[in-house]
């Protein structure tokens, strides 16, 4: 008999926790099945299915995930709601499983487990192991699966420190910039399923490179580092993702080595509507340090895009040489 299928969205939290996921339900004897890369077609499916309150992120996941209807048995839409101690997730994936199922029909068996480290002090590890035992799998089969799924996360966040980025390490994308032609070192923040989808992003991290820069993001700084300078704000950031997305920014600021900013925003976004404002008031204080705030969405153009990060390297330049 065949094993099992479970779909997986490429989308949201699959560029942090899919080394983790995938390894940890192969290892229990299922199939993973990812949606396709994110295109046009899965866009407008999402737009389609989703409420217009909802952010672009959201509803690209909306469109991966009906693409997943009718070809898997399960489809993996965890709860998440803390994944570390003091921090919270976006609200909206917390009531993403509820949304989804009130929004689609014929929807295979969803595995919804929740993930809720702030209130119950499970982790990715305690509620991983409650899937295992729902799923039917037995215990020690279970812990050697979650054992193993550790060991890969792991080494996927010490090659992400290295300077990889997700989709080099998930998609085989290969870094464009030949050697010694390389004129600037760029931060580009944000959250990583706006940086690293290359559909709704417009490739961007392409885009600078063929311009022969250098991208810094959140995933490459030291989690250390990131640590230190939020603990040094007068407020502590208590959204997981704009935690990293604050630490790495402060960081480029203070970074002499990396010479503007670039913030990746998606419209609707209530926290990065606040943390966008926030970090460029601290880039402007001074005036010493390029910031870019780019806001995408479904409407995005890919040639207003090119047009403006073309002007922003342009005028790092010039200031460099003046």
């Amino acid at each position: 008999m065949s094993p099992k299928t479970i779909g997986i969205p490429r989308a949201l939290f699959y560029y942090y926790l899919f080394p983790l996921w995938n390894c940890f339900f192969t290892e229990l004897g299922f199939k993973v099945k990812l949606s396709r890369k994110t295109d046009k077609t899965l866009v407008d499916l999402g737009v389609q299915k989703a409420v217009d309150e909802l952010c672009y992120p959201v509803k690209i996941y909306y469109g991966h995930l009906a693409s997943l209807v009718g070809e898997v048995d399960y489809i993996f839409l965890p709860r998440l709601i803390s994944i570390e101690k003091g921090n919270y997730i976006c609200p909206k994936f917390m009531g993403l499983p509820d949304m989804i199922k009130a929004n689609f029909i014929n929807l295979p068996e969803i595995i919804d487990e929740k993930f809720d480290f702030k209130s119950t002090g499970r982790g990715l590890t305690d509620s991983l192991k409650s899937i295992g035992q729902k799923l039917g799998i037995e215990a020690a089969k279970t812990k050697r699966a979650l054992k193993k799924a550790q060991v890969i996360q792991n080494k996927y966040e010490e090659e992400l420190q290295k300077g990889f980025t997700p989709v080099e390490l998930l998609e085989g994308y290969k870094k464009n910039i030949p050697a010694g032609k390389e004129i600037m070192t760029i931060g580009l923040v944000g959250h990583g399923y706006n940086i690293y989808d290359s559909y709704a992003s417009q490739n961007i991290i392409k885009k600078l490179e063929d311009m022969y820069v250098r991208v810094v993001t959140p995933e490459m700084v030291d989690k250390k580092i990131l640590e230190a300078v939020n603990k040094s704000q007068p407020k502590q950031m208590y959204w997981s993702l704009g935690k990293k997305s604050l630490g790495c920014s402060l960081y480029v600021k203070e970074n002499k080595q990396i010479t503007g900013l670039i913030y990746l925003s998606s419209f609707g976004c209530g926290p990065d509507s606040m943390l966008a404002e926030l970090v460029e008031k601290r880039f402007r204080r001074n005036g010493q340090k390029p910031f870019l705030n780019i806001v995408i969405d479904e409407h995005t153009g890919e040639a207003g895009l090119q047009t403006r990060l073309e002007a922003f390297i342009d005028m790092i330049a010039r200031r460099e040489v003046i």
